[in-house]
């Protein structure tokens, strides 16, 4: 056993009451649906955004992807400081910069107001998965890790879903600012309830002791980055949820009204069968580790499977209209391996450094969509438009570099240790 794999082993033979473990894991997993429908909810009003506020597409790239890099730039100083004051006071005082944020965007009457508004959603929402990731680390033995992390993405990706459709229909009887008023009312809610039921460490299980000065956490990173292998799992987030970041939070609903002339509420819907796609396909790749007792292959079966399923569309050409729902729907399963991608770097770290660890790859993958975001907005505007829509060239471009980009990390990654699968 690593001492990744050791942590939480405490907890193997403590039975928790059921009501506790479904009160908590709800409570976490309720919070960040908040982070998943902010990062994504770009997508769908996109085309809304550019004509009231005359932007354009490197202007929309920016925005959608300023969330990610101020997410990414929080995530090294969250990791000291979940393991210095743990998780419940780093979402909570996160949780508060998601609220100002959903209200600035609600009341943004111009570009540089909105990007106000996108970068405190980024830091106000930084929390809002790896806080509760180090919960399950301290309650859980490591084994249910990878579940756990399934359920997290699962609950959490209704915020994506309702980004989708419900966000579409809500911008059409509403206004695309009216969403956001409600949804910074119900992340004041969601945040009285963590207060309430979120706690470091499990009943009976004394806090760990942390008499680390500053210093000695900065060189905890350091220690992360050090460990053999992580810059093989590094590299790999930084295009793997950047893949279906950009489809469902970006690309997506431009293309389906530049390349087939969908509506609003017509890729609104689209964008939603990808989200329940990707639910469900949380739930299958958070246990697939155990079935198949090992990281790595669940992981580059996913990877593989998304990559050329981007480069499907380049290669044949926009797809025939009544294909795109088997496309979206794939897409969204087999880019879900989030998961178990993300339990194969936590089960390389020592107890003490989870929160940096998890952090660090988190930095990954946040900044992976940053950048995939803002250069694809580049990208996408060197294209000359028609009636102001950008051709589906503009579009394949950014899916074959991306889908060419996660090919080649696979490369790097077949080589990384799996405790599960090399140590058995």
């Amino acid at each position: 056993m690593t001492e990744g794999e050791a942590s939480g082993a405490e907890n193997r033979g403590a039975r928790l009451p059921v009501v506790t473990v479904v009160v908590l894991v709800a409570t976490c997993a309720g919070i960040y649906v908040i982070s998943q429908f902010l990062r994504g909810s770009i997508g769908v009003i996109a085309p809304n955004l550019a004509r009231e506020l005359s932007l354009n597409a490197a202007e929309i790239g920016l925005l959608s992807s300023l969330f990610f890099l101020m997410f990414a730039a929080a995530q090294l100083p969250l990791g000291i400081a979940l393991d210095r004051f743990g998780p419940r006071a780093c979402l909570l005082g996160s949780v508060s910069l998601a609220i100002a944020g959903s209200l600035l965007f609600a009341l943004a009457g111009n570009f540089a107001e909105l990007l106000g508004a996108r970068l405190l959603m980024g830091l106000g929402c930084a929390a809002l998965l790896v806080a509760p990731l180090a919960v399950y680390a301290r309650w859980f033995p490591p084994d249910r890790f990878s579940t756990l992390l399934g359920i997290q993405m699962a609950v959490g990706s209704l915020g994506a879903l309702l980004a989708t459709a419900p966000l579409a229909r809500a911008a059409e009887a509403f206004g695309w600012r009216t969403p956001f008023l409600v949804v910074a009312a119900i992340t004041v809610a969601g945040a009285v309830l963590a207060a309430v039921v979120i706690r470091d460490n499990p009943p009976g299980k004394a806090p760990p002791h942390n008499n680390d000065s500053l210093a000695d956490s900065i060189r905890g990173v350091a220690h992360v980055i050090r460990i053999r292998d992580v810059w093989r799992l590094f590299l790999l987030h930084t295009c793997a949820y950047a893949m279906y970041a950009s489809i469902q939070g970006l690309w997506g609903g431009p293309y389906l009204t530049d390349v087939y002339g969908f509506d609003l509420a017509q890729r609104g819907d689209m964008l939603l069968l990808m989200a329940v796609a990707q639910i469900c396909g949380s739930f299958l790749w958070g246990i697939s580790d155990r079935l198949l007792d090992s990281y790595r292959w669940p992981t580059m079966i996913g990877a593989i499977g998304s990559a050329l399923l981007l480069l499907v569309l380049p290669l044949a050409g926009p797809l025939p209209q009544g294909w795109l729902p088997a496309w979206f729907a794939a897409f969204g399963l087999l880019a879900a391996f989030t998961p178990v991608m993300m339990a194969h770097g936590k089960s390389l770290f020592p107890p003490h450094l989870v929160g940096r660890g998890i952090t660090l790859l988190n930095l990954a993958n946040m900044g992976g969509v940053f950048v995939w975001q803002a250069v694809g907005g580049v990208v996408v505007d060197l294209y000359p438009t028609t009636n102001g829509a950008y051709p589906a060239a503009a579009y394949h471009m950014v899916f074959a570099l991306q889908g060419l980009a996660m090919l080649a990390l696979m490369v790097v990654y077949v080589g990384a240790r799996d405790p599960r699968h090399d140590e058995t």
